[in-house]
């Protein structure tokens, strides 16, 4: 990130407590130190991302930069955000990673069809969840051109 740049917040939707911690002591530990903003479902994540509900007053406030998506969420999964995301000409420019425990190969497939930038698996240990978190990080925030 460039000097007087903007910070990009990443977005995570996860419905799964230890797992909201687990992605943020990662982060963490990864030194990554861009403000970070947690929803727990689906529909909460549409309220966030259009400024609806609980978040209306964040209005003027700047989409986030990435949005770390969990595919199985109560009220509205991911698949369904993720299309609505990619169907509205105000929120489609972000880029959307998939963090999911499923390892359905149509998953991978309809997600991928539906705009998804790229797809992880839930990694079993916190080494692994690390590595993950350090190679998105350094790709979409240092090396990648996204729009603001």
């Amino acid at each position: 990130m460039t000097i007087g740049a903007k910070p990009r917040t990443i977005l995570i939707a996860e419905d799964d407590q230890d797992d909201r911690q687990w992605i943020k002591e990662a982060l963490a530990k990864c030194q990554f130190e861009q403000p970070i903003s947690f929803v727990v479902d689906g529909e909460e994540l549409m309220d966030f991302l259009l400024h609806r509900g609980k978040y209306t007053a964040t209005g003027n406030l700047a989409y986030p930069g990435l949005i770390l998506l969990d595919l199985n969420m109560p009220r509205k999964d991911g698949r369904e955000c993720l299309k609505e995301i990619k169907n509205d000409p105000r929120i489609r420019h972000i880029p959307v990673i998939i963090l999911t425990t499923s390892r359905a190969a149509e998953d991978t497939f309809r997600t991928y069809s539906l705009g998804a930038n790229t797809v992880f698996h839930k990694p079993v240990t916190f080494d692994n969840l690390v590595k993950i978190m350090q190679t998105l990080t350094d790709y979409w925030f240092g090396m990648a051109e996204v729009p603001l």
